[in-house]
């Protein structure tokens, strides 16, 4: 299993937003110069992130804000704001096995509870983990 690209760039997105919040207007061309990334694809994050009441984006002058205390956003936040697509399933199941075939037709049952096990316990994982963390072990040079 492997998370996008779009985890780590929410992530990006909150501590530079922290960071230069009191300094400068933080669009999505600021944050793509910072990031290394097309603007569309931060703008869609941010959009994720808002809607997920993470961030508040004014137009014009207002800029983005985050909506809350760093340290009262966890990963599993973040996660479930730009990964889970609503669906909150982290793994997902191929949709026609055989039903003809031993395997096929009971794959989906025999895999079911082991991979809501290890799911819960990723969830967990992201919940011991805040924004704070990451953004207090930034470099303020």
């Amino acid at each position: 299993m492997q998370v996008s690209t779009k985890f780590t760039i929410a992530l990006h997105i909150l501590i530079a937003v922290k960071y230069f919040e009191e300094e400068y207007k933080l669009t999505s061309d600021f944050l793509s110069a910072s990031i290394g990334s097309n603007p569309v694809i931060i703008r869609n994050i941010m959009s994720q992130l808002r809607e997920a009441g993470i961030i508040e984006i004014k137009r014009g002058p207002g800029g983005m804000h985050i909506t809350r205390d760093l340290k009262d956003i966890s990963f599993l936040d973040i996660y479930q704001a730009v990964e889970t697509s609503g669906q909150g399933e982290l793994f997902n199941f191929h949709e026609k096995p055989n039903p003809n075939c031993p395997v096929g037709k009971n794959i989906h049952r025999i895999l079911d509870e082991s991979l809501l096990e290890v799911q819960k316990k990723f969830e967990e994982e992201l919940k011991e983990h805040s924004v704070a963390e990451v953004y207090e072990r930034m470099d303020k040079a």
